[in-house]
């Protein structure tokens, strides 16, 4: 399968989406229930900013994890929680076009010096990648 994801200086990957947030969102929630993922928490930003009488376009973000992966690496350096759980951003640019965005894992690494975990570092970033691809494939 061909890469469909950029990953800029500030180890974020970014991939266009042809629905609206709200539908992507929604598709996320659904591909991560169907991986076992625990949804931790959904955060609307634009309501957020709305509340207080500004406007933001639509911005969510969802909190979502599995302990398998993030303990081994927590347990190598806790500083690596304040970058876990996993999350994935959605917003709709300037433009309206969505994205979706998350951390490479393998900045997280650099980023909290884990090392002997590069199997578990590759393979966390192959699911994220994977699920974002199916996030994107089914709103097609």
């Amino acid at each position: 399968m061909k890469k469909s994801s950029d990953t800029d200086q500030s180890g974020l990957c970014r991939i266009p989406c042809d629905a609206d947030v709200e539908t992507t969102v929604n598709h996320l929630v659904d591909v991560l229930n169907d991986q076992g993922f625990a949804i931790l928490a959904r955060v609307n930003h634009a309501a957020a900013a709305a509340k207080i009488g500004e406007v933001l376009g639509p911005t969510e973000l969802v909190l979502f994890g599995k302990p398998q992966a993030g303990t081994p690496l927590m347990q190598t350096n806790q500083t690596v929680g304040i970058d876990l759980p996993q999350k994935m951003l959605i917003w709709e640019d300037a433009e309206g076009k969505t994205w979706i965005a998350y951390n490479d894992p393998c900045y997280l690494s650099n980023r909290h010096d884990i090392d002997g975990h590069d199997q578990l570092i590759e393979n966390i970033k192959n699911q994220l990648e994977s699920i974002a691809m199916a996030v994107r494939s089914g709103l097609s």
